[in-house]
């Protein structure tokens, strides 16, 4: 088997087999196969794409590529959530105490933030002495023990993701829905979760900027996780403004503390309900996703919710009293209000604007080895509908000393638009993706 013939026939639109795909990809993690050979099956797969067969052998390759989580010991339906990324998502500090607490086990694998979308686990390290790494007896004794446990990724996981992932990255072929999903769903499998729950973001703040990218995204990835075997469900969500209020690694956690104890955004609430109900009816914990959203919303009122966060904290030796006292999270040292210059109603926020805003802060990362600070951020006053007058406030910088705000403050007028009417109120759930069946939502 050579390199140059499985060039040749994807390039001529040829269907690749397994053991093709599978040649490949070992090939190319060992360093058998040069970065050119790699970037001109790339290019051809981007311009001729995958067949659904070829899609799921090229995810079932890379997850192989290196370490496989093994979580059969552990008892239940093991469900995994997975959002495409963006802009104040701090769904998982929310879902996975909630979840939990509903008896779903959660092993979660998640990453750090890289350019302006955040990263769970830098949030994560935001709580004092939180501990993002565990050895694997650890991590399964955890989930064991309380249904939950968030770890960092590792390199050897999906290692074929990585270095596929990179070279796309310099070589224009990063937005091909076939390698995005095998990108993601490699990923996921190799966590071993028996059940899949996918957040599948679209608008101004995410990688899909159309709905029907969006939608064919979702059903790609659907597609693969039925096919190796695992139960996949995927929402398509609204990333046209920030989710929530705030965005920067310490301000979303307590952001999402509030939610926990009942008292968070609406959007952030609802999406949290939304995809845990999906979780727990792929976990069996409930007929269908009202039932579930009824139980989840008993959970979060009766206060065991936010006890399961507690003791997730404690756990991974963290700091539980953070969820009464916000105080012991890191706090900015300087707080600067930006203000409209207009009246009218909030008719348009670009989200991708305040990521980037929030990473000229400090929040983020540019390169992988940039330090982020996890005090800084933003935290938006007004969201899409709102009315507000000029001198009113658009949002709050939290920065520290001697930062010239300048830019960022002229980063974040430009993201909100003032219109003299009110807009249509747009839902945060655009539709849903499972099985065969595809639904958008009005």
């Amino acid at each position: 088997m050579r390199m140059y013939d499985i060039i040749l026939k994807k390039r001529r639109g040829g269907t690749l087999s397994a053991a093709e795909i599978d040649f490949f990809i070992q090939g190319y993690t060992r360093g058998d196969v040069p970065d050119y050979q790699a970037a001109a099956l790339t290019m051809a797969i981007f311009f001729q794409g995958l067949e659904p067969e070829e899609t799921a052998d090229l995810t079932l390759a890379m997850a192989r590529s290196g370490d496989r989580a093994d979580l059969s010991s552990l008892p239940g339906v093991k469900v995994d959530k997975h959002s495409t990324g963006g802009v104040g998502d701090k769904t998982t500090l929310v879902l996975g105490p909630l979840v939990a607490a509903a008896g779903v086990p959660v092993a979660k694998m998640s990453g750090r933030g890289l350019g302006h979308t955040g990263g769970t686990i830098d949030k994560l390290e935001a709580i004092p002495g939180f501990r993002v790494s565990m050895d694997n007896r650890s991590f399964l004794e955890q989930v064991r023990r309380i249904n939950l446990a968030v770890v960092a990724q590792t390199g050897h996981l999906a290692p074929a993701d990585k270095k596929l992932y990179a070279l796309r990255d310099v070589t224009a072929t990063v937005d091909s829905i076939p390698l995005i999903a095998a990108s993601v769903m490699s990923k996921k499998i190799a966590a071993g979760a028996d059940a899949i729950v996918l957040d599948v973001k679209v608008g101004s703040g995410a990688f899909m900027k159309k709905l029907e990218d969006a939608f064919n995204l979702a059903r790609t990835m659907v597609d693969i996780g039925n096919q190796v075997g695992r139960k996949t469900v995927a929402l398509v969500t609204n990333m046209d403004q920030p989710l929530g209020y705030a965005v920067g690694n310490a301000l979303e956690v307590r952001e999402a503390i509030a939610t926990l104890k009942g008292q968070g955004p609406e959007d952030l609430r609802e999406l949290c309900l939304q995809l845990g109900s999906e979780m727990l009816v792929l976990a069996g914990m409930a007929e269908d996703p009202p039932a579930a959203r009824t139980r989840l919303e008993q959970i979060i009122d009766s206060g065991a919710a936010l006890n399961k966060f507690k003791e997730f904290v404690a756990a991974q030796g963290g700091n539980p009293e953070v969820a009464d006292r916000e105080e012991l999270l890191p706090a900015a040292a300087v707080l600067y209000p930006v203000q409209a210059k207009l009246d009218g109603y909030i008719a348009e926020i670009q989200a991708e604007q305040i990521g980037l805003a929030a990473m000229a802060l400090g929040a983020g990362r540019a390169t992988k080895e940039d330090v982020i600070d996890l005090a800084v951020g933003i935290v938006l006053k007004k969201k899409i509908g709102d009315k507000i007058s000029a001198g009113e406030t658009l949002a709050d910088l939290h920065a520290q000393k001697d930062m010239d705000l300048t830019a960022v403050e002229q980063m974040i007028q430009q993201a909100f638009t003032i219109n003299g009417a009110p807009p249509a109120q747009g839902n945060i759930l655009l539709g849903k993706v499972s099985g065969s069946s595809v639904f958008q939502f009005e």
